[in-house]
């Protein structure tokens, strides 16, 4: 079976793949039929070096019954050269855990008892600290 993957290049931390037909068999870097194309992760997506892929041969080996990966798939998607594919998306992984509920739960516990509480009694206590910042301050200065 022929695929349309990605073969790394490059250095340590400074990747380059080339976009390559092949046989499904092989290893990620190892032997393939054709280079189509390159991508360059490093350069920003407004540059158009980033990636580059020869359309012709890309629809001549789809033809042939190559199956692009799906990193792949989303290059060609964009190029017009095959449908997009469906944005893929698994809401229960993202949702918070027990203990995370269980604390966004606490918060707004905390949040609802401090609005319900007067805001009289707040002010009185953040002029106190300011009080006793002063005089740890002043403390400091009078050792100087």
């Amino acid at each position: 079976m022929l695929k349309i993957r990605m073969s790394r290049g490059g250095v340590k931390k400074r990747p380059i793949y080339k976009i390559v037909i092949a046989d499904s068999r092989k290893p990620r870097d190892g032997r393939f039929i054709e280079k189509v194309g390159f991508f360059n992760p490093l350069l920003p997506k407004e540059k158009k070096e980033r990636l580059s892929l020869d359309i012709e041969r890309i629809k001549y080996w789809i033809e042939k019954g190559a199956r692009p990966s799906d990193r792949i798939a989303r290059f060609l998607g964009d190029a017009n050269i095959i449908p997009k594919l469906a944005q893929r998306n698994n809401p229960i992984k993202a949702k918070p855990k027990k203990k995370a509920q269980e604390r966004i739960a606490a918060a707004a516990e905390v949040k609802k008892a401090a609005e319900a509480a007067p805001s009289t009694e707040e002010a009185p206590k953040v002029e106190e600290n300011k009080a006793e910042v002063t005089k740890a301050g002043s403390k400091k200065e009078e050792k100087k």
